[in-house]
């Protein structure tokens, strides 16, 4: 998984090589409504942060955890728009150090801190947070009953988590399962169900899983219109071959969505 960031195409690189192109200097002077079109590596890009946060009732008083947080995207806009502190946990070296580049380049740096920590055991203390949010992060994590029960450990009573990842569905065959791993790093992934069961068993209460394939559908054929319509500028970054094994990979996952044999949830609970 640690390794899979280090090729991704949605990158820091990525990031300040299209704020050049939008005639916008890298080093500032930059708000953070600069970057939310280019710096959401997850689906639905704001507004799917916005409903996480309602979900998980964030206000600006609210103490606030991004687990697998990545480039720190959601983080900045709950931090901007909610006006609360949050704090990015993320495990890749160079996706957590970009997060912490980014956020200072918009102004953001007082109210998100970045910490280079695996989700699996996390450093802070117990109860120490109100809120706790995940998108599509995970996926990549293959002992998830841990990472959940990391969540309840650390959030507060009463405190909630609200969070989306890949689910299988039944059709899902094992040669599929396989090559998501070999080519995504995603492991062990869970239906609606297995989510439910995992965070009742991590000792959340008041579960709520909705399926939102649908919904990722589109977005999905999207980004991969996206992704091909950045060719030249993936290539200079990341060489031909690696654009055409990304293009092949996109092309192999939305075809697992169409066939509706993959797709996305959204869960939210809460501590005792």
């Amino acid at each position: 998984m640690v390794d899979f960031y280090d090729r991704h195409p949605i990158s820091e690189a990525h990031v300040l090589g299209a704020l050049r192109r939008r005639g916008l200097a890298p080093n500032g002077p930059l708000v953070p409504e600069d970057l939310f079109e280019l710096d959401q590596d997850h689906y639905g890009g704001p507004a799917a942060v916005e409903t996480l946060a309602r979900r998980a009732g964030i206000t600006a008083a609210s103490r606030v955890l991004d687990v697998c947080a990545g480039l720190a995207g959601p983080a900045r806009v709950l931090a901007h728009r909610r006006g609360c502190r949050v704090v990015a946990c993320e495990l890749n070296h160079g996706r957590a150090a970009g997060a912490a580049r980014l956020t200072r380049l918009v102004g953001l740096a007082r109210r998100i801190a970045v910490v280079r920590a695996d989700a699996r055991a996390m450093p802070f203390d117990s109860e120490s947070f109100d809120a706790c949010i995940s998108q599509e992060g995970l996926l990549h994590v293959d002992d998830k009953a841990a990472v959940l029960a990391e969540c309840h450990r650390v959030l507060a009573r009463g405190g909630r988590l609200a969070f989306t990842d890949w689910i299988a569905h039944p059709r899902l065959g094992d040669r599929e399962r396989e090559r998501l791993w070999r080519w995504m790093a995603a492991t062990t992934l869970q239906s609606l169900d297995g989510y439910r069961a995992l965070l009742g068993r991590a000792g959340f209460r008041g579960v709520q899983a909705e399926d939102v394939s649908v919904e990722w559908r589109a977005i999905l054929r999207r980004r991969l219109a996206m992704f091909r319509a950045m060719r030249a500028d993936t290539i200079a970054t990341l060489g031909e071959a690696r654009y055409a094994e990304y293009d092949q990979l996109y092309t192999f996952f939305v075809g697992l969505i169409e066939a509706g044999k993959l797709g996305g949830g959204r869960f939210s609970a809460q501590t005792s």
